[in-house]
């Protein structure tokens, strides 16, 4: 873990459609992001969120996520309903996250790794092979 971890808090600027007052609420709501964000430095990290045609019918609302050494993650979302739409870029966000760190650093995900599949037994060891043992009974 970074020693300065990112949060939404520290990252997270507004661009078009938002304003300060709006940063409370937001941040609040978006706060389900923390824990996979702390696994980054908040000096590395940036999210960047923004709404065209706020509360109309063809609202847009975009969050860019930032990570230096990542490709750029952007999710969007045109919901009608403002907190439905920032749950849902919240939402992929964080969904997408999860995808790309499970690309950058498989060797820590246990999906990934090569398993013996279920139901083929390990060849027994010579060691074992004459002990007249079988692998259930192991």
């Amino acid at each position: 873990m970074s020693a300065n971890p990112a949060t939404v808090a520290k990252c997270l600027r507004f661009n078009a459609g938002f304003t300060q007052a709006d940063r409370d609420w937001i941040v609040t709501q978006f706060a389900t992001l923390d824990a996979r964000l702390a696994t980054f430095d908040a000096d590395a990290t940036d999210l960047e969120l923004s709404v065209k045609d706020r509360e109309a019918k063809g609202q847009r609302i975009t969050l860019e996520c930032r990570i230096a050494g990542w490709p750029k993650i952007v999710t969007t979302s045109g919901e009608e309903d403002l907190r439905a739409a920032l749950n849902d870029v919240r939402d992929d966000l964080r969904r997408k996250l999860n995808d790309a760190k499970t690309r950058q650093e498989p060797r820590n995900n246990k999906h990934l790794r090569v398993n013996t599949p279920p139901g083929q037994a390990q060849a027994p060891t010579d060691a074992l092979a004459g002990a007249g043992t079988t692998t259930e009974e192991r």
